[in-house]
């Protein structure tokens, strides 16, 4: 299951169903804000969004994983909005039998969710203006922008 919030994670549990008898192990992955980047001061995060194809792609990321790794259970968790330096912003729990398929399954999520879900993030730094940072698309093309992020229009401005 993949699921967005505005919520702080902190505060949400990871579902009982990843705890089941079956499962041997539970492996869990925060990614936090962290207070630089790239020799940048960062003051805090603001994550967008688009709802509906974000949460498509997490599942299908999701599937993939219990069928490639035959892990039984999988959650992920994706914070958008404004977010604070120390804050998770995405986390991955991953159980099965064995732990070598679930450290193998949780990896695979949080790689295939940073490079194929449509979460835009943008850094606040303390030191210069704010800055729209790690598009994949960008990457995949070089520097040049010849795409539309979506923020004011293709997507969801969340």
């Amino acid at each position: 299951m993949f699921a967005l919030t505005t919520n702080p994670i902190n505060q949400i549990e990871i579902p009982a169903h990843l705890k089941a008898p079956k499962n041997g192990g539970i492996v869990l992955f925060e990614g936090l804000v962290r207070n630089h980047n790239e020799g940048q001061a960062v003051r805090s995060l603001e994550y967008e969004c688009f709802e509906e194809m974000a949460q498509s792609e997490g599942n299908k990321i999701i599937n993939e994983a219990i069928s490639k790794f035959g892990v039984k259970d999988i959650y992920a968790i994706h914070r958008y909005g404004h977010l604070e330096i120390g804050e998770v912003a995405i986390r991955v729990a991953a159980s099965a039998p064995h732990r070598h398929e679930a450290f193998l399954a949780c990896q695979y999520v949080i790689d295939e969710i940073k490079h194929r879900v449509p979460i835009w993030k943008k850094e606040h730094y303390l030191n210069g203006p704010s800055e729209w940072v790690a598009c994949h698309q960008c990457a995949d093309h070089g520097a040049g922008h010849d795409h539309d992020h979506g923020h004011a229009q293709g997507g969801k401005h969340l």
